[in-house]
């Protein structure tokens, strides 16, 4: 974080907030809460699961936190465990897990943009699943970045063509939801695919959501959820977003197939491979939150929790933080400074220039630009999971002097911002939070303080 002129304590409150916020979602963590081995019994919070009763018990994950989603579940079960796969992002396990060495396989993979080893990731899973008898026990471990990370395209799809339109749909400023909805009809293992071909075994999914609202069928593409979303809904994304024709062939051919009805549509809740599926949503977005008003809250911060919820262009969601940021240091409301209000959910960014960024730098400049003037104010914009985009960012912050800072280096704030090279404008600066791989995923964080 920047060296930046701020009220004493300004620097402090910050980080303290950020860093009870990541705490509350450790997903080793979130695991042990809702986890727990007693003698023969597997306890999910208030489900009982007698081990006894079951052959092999194995993990089958994805997802930039499963890495220590992994740990945790292996210290819990531990020779009751019989193996599995994992598959997380390049750079975000331990160096001793990745290959073959341990029970649990870990994979390193591609994302935003999925590649080769994705695939591989993924058939690597879905043999685990496969491999699951009647009497056996699947438990999956998902968190954000699984959509990416379990790549398994379907018969006539190819990996670069799923890549294309991967990230055609991403700079078009698709929303999770319509990504994921493409991405759950091009694939054998999203959209319910999992629970499929792990059928007829019991399996227990635990989710750290990334998600708004943690809609169990969009979190990494709903591998083992009933998808409600159909074919139709597909193209009908692709045609919102302009891309139908431009898509490639195979995928094009694969979704009229699905409407004229000559392949099965995604599994429903009416199925019965669903009978013995259960899926638990053990973190989120509101805890984070809820975990930075209480850290603000105990440093003596007026604070308010606006949304869980927050959605749209990340342009426009600046204007409305900064427009609250000025109604409290004009007026007081809706809270009185020293303030700190917090925002969380995902934001999306139309790509029209040739930058690099990610949506939370991209708020952060906007943000700046609407600043400008307005001393005693900070806003910090952060991916909890230490990645902004595809950049080693996890955001950045804007103040009331940022804008001011840049024009004395000779730097043009909107012209960066038109170009959606937010990385390089608060590279310059020097305030673009840097975390590293935080080892947990639950969406996008937003606090604006006031003093």
């Amino acid at each position: 974080m920047a060296d930046i002129t701020l009220p004493s304590g300004y620097k402090t409150a910050v980080q303290a907030v950020q860093r009870a916020a990541l705490d509350a979602v450790d997903p080793g963590k979130a695991i042990h809460r809702h986890l727990r081995l007693e003698n023969h019994a597997l306890i999910l919070d208030e489900r009982l699961y007698d081990l006894n009763r079951f052959q092999h018990v194995w993990i089958a994950g994805g997802g930039k936190a499963v890495s220590p989603m992994v740990a945790a579940l292996a210290e819990t079960l531990k020779e009751r465990l019989s193996g599995g796969v994992a598959v997380t992002k390049y750079g975000h396990a331990p160096a001793a897990a990745v290959g073959e060495s341990s029970l649990v396989r870990i994979v390193e993979a591609g994302h935003p943009v999925p590649d080769a080893a994705s695939v591989d990731g993924a058939c690597q899973l879905a043999d685990v699943a496969a491999s699951a008898g009647e009497m056996d026990l699947v438990i999956c471990l998902l968190s954000g970045g699984a959509s990416a990370l379990l790549t398994l395209p379907v018969s006539g799809v190819e990996l670069a063509d799923v890549q294309l339109l991967t990230d055609r749909l991403l700079r078009s400023g698709a929303t999770i939801n319509e990504l994921n909805t493409v991405r759950k009809h091009l694939s054998r293992i999203k959209g319910g695919g999992l629970a499929r071909i792990a059928a007829p075994a019991t399996v227990i999914s635990l989710i750290l959501s990334d998600v708004v609202g943690d809609p169990l069928d969009v979190i990494a593409s709903g591998p083992t959820a009933p998808d409600p979303t159909t074919f139709a809904d597909a193209w009908a994304t692709l045609e919102h977003y302009g891309l139908t024709e431009i898509a490639p062939a195979s995928i094009l051919q694969r979704l009229r197939a699905g409407l004229e009805g000559a392949v099965p549509d995604t599994p429903k809740p009416d199925d019965p491979i669903f009978e013995k599926v259960h899926n638990v949503v053990v973190g989120s977005n509101r805890l984070a939150a809820e975990a930075a008003v209480e850290a603000a809250q105990g440093l003596g911060l007026n604070t308010l929790l606006v949304s869980t919820f927050v959605e749209g262009e990340a342009r426009e969601v600046a204007r409305v933080a900064v427009a609250i940021a000025k109604e409290i240091r004009q007026y007081g409301r809706p809270v009185a400074p020293p303030a700190c209000v917090v925002w969380g959910g995902e934001t999306t960014v139309t790509v029209r220039g040739d930058g690099r960024g990610g949506r939370n730098q991209e708020l952060a400049l906007a943000s700046a630009l609407a600043l400008e003037g307005w001393p005693d104010v900070i806003l910090v914009a952060l991916a909890t999971d230490g990645t902004d985009g595809p950049t080693d960012a996890a955001g950045a912050l804007a103040t009331g002097d940022t804008v001011v800072r840049a024009r004395e280096l000779g730097l043009d704030p909107s012209d960066f911002l038109a170009r959606n090279d937010s990385y390089r404008f608060f590279e310059r600066l020097g305030d673009l939070i840097v975390t590293g791989p935080t080892q947990t995923n639950v969406n996008d964080l937003l606090f604006l303080f006031a003093f």
